[in-house]
Formats: structure tokens, sequence, C-alpha cells
């Protein structure tokens, strides 16, 4: 498996008119989130596929692709590392490293949702978790996004500590994209175990950014929702 051969099929598969329809979901103009971002209209579940016919594409390939400033294949390189650290335990330590060294190109919120979990998260489940909290004190959304989302593997694991401190000291975080994926968060400990959700909301709901709040509320009955709502300042 090659690098040329991997670009071709990626080449392939580009749809320049759902391309169009990206740049404006992904926000791509002057002064948006994803800024400048070049993306070539392909589904996921095509890149899956790529992904799956280039599963063996070594590393050094996969960092030159993560480094594209083509978003498609940014994604397909993250995909392969997601796979090569399900199946080969052996490279779980240098996938996680190679994650880290190269984090700045991991930089819009699909990267980091069908990411961070399958690696930062899974790494760190059972480990010193330090790193996400120095990621938390980062001005780059991205890295705060990845610190959110890597705790949905120890929320798959019952394990809720880290993600309910984590989403405390980001109720003042500005970001949309920030409120979104710590209510996403709050909402998946809520579905395990709502007294933990419910706990923790009676303590900050008046303090949650709304958009936090809708999110981690959206399984909660409808009375018990308008009731929370009704009372957010």
């Amino acid at each position: 498996m090659s690098l040329k051969l991997i670009r071709k099929e990626i080449r392939k598969a580009a749809n320049p008119k759902k391309a169009k329809l990206l740049l404006r979901f992904f926000k791509t103009g002057k002064g948006e989130y994803g800024e400048g971002d070049v993306f070539l209209g392909i589904t996921v579940p095509k890149q899956r596929e790529i992904v799956k016919k280039f599963k063996d594409l070594p590393l050094r390939d996969i960092e030159d692709l993560v480094k594209s400033k083509i978003h498609e294949e940014r994604l397909i390189a993250l995909l392969l590392l997601v796979y090569n650290y399900q199946k080969h335990q052996e490279m779980r330590e240098e996938i996680y490293a190679f994650y880290l060294k190269n984090i700045k190109h991991v930089n819009n919120w699909d990267l980091v949702d069908l990411s961070a979990p399958n690696i930062v998260g899974k790494f760190l489940l059972k480990i010193d978790k330090s790193s996400l909290y120095y990621f938390l004190k980062s001005k780059n959304i991205w890295k705060r996004r990845i610190a959110v989302l890597s705790t949905f593997e120890f929320i798959r694991n019952n394990d809720f500590e880290d993600a309910l401190k984590i989403a405390e000291l980001l109720l003042k975080d500005k970001h949309d994209l920030i409120y979104k994926a710590v209510g996403w968060m709050l909402r998946e400990i809520g579905k395990r175990n709502t007294n933990e959700l419910i706990k923790f909301l009676n303590t900050y709901y008046k303090k949650m950014p709304r958009t936090m709040l809708r999110y981690s509320i959206e399984k909660l009955p409808e009375k018990q929702r308008k009731t929370y709502l009704n009372s957010n300042s």
C-alpha cells in the first residue's frame, strides 16, 4: 500500500457538488471555526471503505495524510489510526504518541469526535488523566474538545468522575462547540446513571450555558426538562 495509491483513490471519490455543501456545514468562511479548510465532498462511509482497503498503510504515510490541507485526507488518516489502535495492541502507545505529536491537525469537530474517544480515551482509561486537564487550559478549541470527547470512553466504562470535573471546569467556556460537547457527555452519563446527571444539574443548572443544558437533558422526561430550562438564567 502506498501514499500515491490512497490519494488516487481519495481523488476518485471526490464529489465537487457535495464539497460545496460541506464548506458551509463545517463553517469554513473567514472568521469561522473551520476557516480555510478544503473539502473534496467524500462521505464518511466512503472514507471508511478507503480505510478498510488501505488498512496496512504505514505510519509514515499516515503522517503525510494527517498533515494534509484536505479535510477528508486528515479524517482518513485518523480513522486509520483508530483502526490500528483497535487491531494492534502492541502499537497503542506509539499511536497515542503519534496522535499527540500531530494534534494540531485534529482541527475540526468531526476529526475530534471520531478519533479522541477511541485513541486518547482508550489509552488513558486506566492510567493518569492529567493530560486532559492540560488540554483544557489551551486557547485551541479543538484541544479542549479532545479533552471532553476523550471522556466518552470513561463514561462507556461507567467511570464518570473526570467527565463531571471537566464539565464543571468548562461552564464558563466561550464556544458553542464546547457547550455541545459537554452537554453530550452529560447526556451520556445520564443514560447510564440518571442520579449522577441529576446531582450535577441540581448543582450547576443555573450556571450552565443554555446549549449545554439542553443537550444534557435531552433524555429526561419532558416535565423535568421544562423545569430546568425555565429556571436557567
